[in-house]
Parts: C-alpha cells; structure tokens; sequence
C-alpha cells in the first residue's frame, strides 16, 4: 500500500459537528481486552479505558483491528493507512418517518459486513475528532451486539498532529459475517420516557444545545425539553484546547454528577436524532456507567409529537 505522509495545517481542520445539530454491558467489557491489554489510552483513569485507544496503540494493533472512518467527507483525500469507510449519512434509515433513526437490523448488518466486520472483529471508529460520529457507530454496533467496539481519542485531528502516515488508497474489502442483534436494553422509547418522567430512579439527559433545551432553537414542531430532564451539553466531554480529547475521567464524573447523574440510576441521554445522545453514551460507557438507554427517537420524534408534555 502506497503511503504519504501527510503534512497539513490543522488550522484548515474544521470540526463541522461541533455545530450543535445532529447531521442529516458488562460482556461488552470483558470482550474488549483481547488485544495489547493494558496498552490503552488513560486506562487507568477511566474504568472502561479500554474502550478509547489513541494512535500509538492503534499503530501496533493496525493489523489485528477494522479501522472505520466515519467522516461525511476527506476520506478520498486522506485516511488512516487500511481504513475502510462508512458515511455518517449511512447509519439512519430513510424509510422511517422518524429523522435520523438507525437502520433495522437488516440493513444495519449489510453495511457493516460490507466494512468487513465480523462478531469477533475488534472495531476501531474515527471522525474528524470530537467523536460525535464515531460515537454514533460505536452505539449502533453495541445496540446490535457487537461486543468490542473503539473510538479513537482526538480522531484524525489527532492522527495529523501525531505526525503520522496517511494514506489516500481504498482497501480491498472481503465481506464480514457480522450478525447484527438489537440488544432492547441498551434503547428506549418513546413510552420509556414517558414512564419514566418523575421516576426518581432514571434521569433523561438532554444532551443538546442550551437554545434546544429552553426552547429558543425549534428544531420540530414544539421547542423545550422533556419534563425533568437536566442539561449537559455533549460537547461538555470534550477538551476545547487543540486536539479535541476527550477530558479526564475527574471533570466528566463531576459534571454528569452536577447533572444528577447517578450510577445507580437508569440514564436515558436524547437529543435530535441520537447522536449528540450517543456521544453521551459513550462518555458515560468509559466511565463505567452500566444501565444507559438513549432514546433512539430523540426530539425528532417527541417534539413532534403534539401530544407529549413538554417544558421550557
């Protein structure tokens, strides 16, 4: 494989998801440290630290892992050296009346096979670097059972002011066996929420934009929040100095905390179309959080929905 090295400015670097809109467990642990254990980014820092790798690992383990790139664009003008790529576009369903949502089991199990993912592939996600759309995949692939999924911290923000190779061929592809089983414990619906407005016991966190959240930002029919609901923009998880990292396991523990996330509570992250909520998920996945159950219809399907209630 032909590879360049691939010296850009990260000035010209524009992290587009950082704009606020959602573009248009345990046996998942002990399945994920299979490969170089111990050498993982943090590990000791976050009690799932295995799940955010960073690129001297990924180096090592580059033949032993599937490398997905999951930018909207810049894949044909340069990539990680093997990875293959999935646009951000591919991981909704454009039959479902509801924006955004993920794609049936079916579909869902045809694109990742043609990635080359097999149940036992160890899966590695990347974007651009705030990780909202690898964030997206690793929830899609854990809702449906794969059971060793990644996200490389900083993304190819990261990769580039490493100083590492790049490399602008696409590799040829075998098709995996990857079967894809929704998992309904890791999503909720509409009628979750419901019920579990004032239940003292879950917390539904709003992932979104301040605006989103009181109303000010209408993205659907109605504006505002779920009832109860607290606010903790995703981007709170990500360090705004640079590289966009994730921050260390202290200040996201204190800010899920100030939020009245408790680990002993069922956490239910939405949004507008469950990704911003992904990206939560995860966050809370490296933490250690166990019960987590986005909701998959996020503000696409409640505030659309004229009979919901709703606060601003």
């Amino acid at each position: 494989m032909k590879i360049v090295k691939y010296l850009l400015l990260l000035s010209t670097i524009f992290l587009v998801a950082c704009s606020n809109d959602d573009p248009s467990v345990e046996e998942v642990d002990q399945a994920s440290n299979e490969l170089s254990e111990g050498e993982v980014v943090d590990a000791s820092e976050y009690e799932n630290g295995h799940l955010l790798v960073d690129g001297d690992w990924l180096e090592e383990n580059q033949d032993d892992v599937v490398v997905v790139d999951v930018r909207g664009e810049g894949y044909d003008g340069g990539h990680i050296p093997g990875a293959v790529h999935i646009n951000p576009e591919e991981l909704s369903d454009p039959d479902n009346p509801i924006g955004g949502v993920l794609p049936d089991e079916e579909k869902f199990q045809e694109k990742i096979r043609a990635l080359g993912i097999d149940d036992d592939s160890t899966v590695v996600a990347y974007d651009d670097g705030d990780s909202l759309w690898a964030a997206r995949l690793f929830y899609a692939l854990e809702l449906y059972g794969h059971e060793d999924v990644r996200i490389l911290n900083g993304g190819f923000t990261a990769w580039l002011s490493d100083e590492k190779d790049v490399s602008t061929e696409e590799p040829s592809v075998e098709e995996g066996s990857f079967t894809a089983e929704l998992n309904p414990a890791l999503q909720s619906s509409q009628e979750d929420v419901e019920n579990n407005i004032g239940n003292e016991s879950a917390v539904i966190l709003d992932a979104r934009s301040e605006g989103e959240y009181d109303g000010s930002d209408v993205r659907a029919e109605r504006g505002g929040h779920i009832p109860g609901a607290p606010h903790l923009e995703w981007t709170e998880a990500i360090s705004d100095d640079g590289v966009p990292y994730f921050k260390d396991a202290e200040e996201l523990e204190e800010q899920f905390a100030a939020s009245g996330v408790d680990r002993d509570k069922t956490i239910i992250p939405y949004c507008q179309t469950n990704v911003r909520g992904a990206h939560s998920y995860f966050s809370l996945r490296l933490l250690g959080f166990e019960d987590i159950k986005p909701y998959e219809g996020s503000w696409a399907e409640y505030g659309n929905d004229p009979d919901t209630e709703i606060e601003s």
